[in-house]
């Protein structure tokens, strides 16, 4: 077996999926959690300067998604061929138009604009486009691509918790029973439960 290690912050956010989706392979890694304290020294000998961060066997790959998607390979919880493949991909980078457009409006510092962002979003943007990915999951039988468990599933329930803090909706599992249940019901996997049950705790 490979030594593998994560490498990410104190946090779930863009970590978690690939945390989750090692467990679920049976793989073996070390979990190396840094404080932003931390970070400044360690961030040249990162791909990209940034993490998360997959090393295998001393080599460090980057990119979340480019993880995601080969670990999903790996385990074979990607597609049977690329017209599949082609179908996660999508509703991946639907997934991710969320997440940044969320996480644009969190990282504004000006208090005003902040507003103004989340305002508009709320009205605009996040009715339409978590409709549509309630649609989706509900479509594919409580999953997001395929009617089956794919890596598109683990990147959505390690991302959730983080989601939740970036959009800002406080009734979101009540609007959107199924984001919910999907979350859970990929955390549920013994492999994948053990790890969070021994994992340091983290909000989001």
């Amino acid at each position: 077996m490979p030594e593998v290690k994560v490498y990410y912050f104190q946090v779930k956010a863009v970590g978690e999926p690939i945390r989750l989706l090692l467990a679920y392979g049976g793989q073996e890694f070390q979990d190396i959690r840094l404080s932003k304290a931390d970070w400044p020294a360690l961030k040249p000998t990162m791909p990209f300067g940034q993490m998360p961060v997959l090393e295998i066997d001393g080599k460090k790959y980057a990119q979340s998604t480019a993880i995601e998607r080969y670990l999903g390979r790996k385990y074979e919880l990607a597609g049977k061929d690329i017209e599949e493949d082609f179908e996660i991909d999508q509703v991946m980078d639907f997934f991710t138009d969320i997440r940044l457009r969320a996480a644009a409006v969190f990282k504004e510092s000006d208090e005003a604009h902040k507003a103004k962002m989340q305002k508009e979003n709320e009205t605009n943007h996040y009715p339409g486009m978590l409709k549509k990915l309630n649609e989706i999951i509900i479509e594919n039988n409580g999953h997001l691509a395929l009617g089956r468990l794919t890596w598109a599933d683990f990147v959505f329930a390690g991302m959730y918790d983080c989601l939740k803090v970036l959009v800002q909706i406080s009734d979101i599992d009540e609007q959107y029973p199924s984001f919910k249940k999907l979350q859970e019901s990929v955390l549920s996997i013994p492999k994948v439960k053990a790890f969070c049950d021994q994992a340091p705790k983290a909000d989001w």
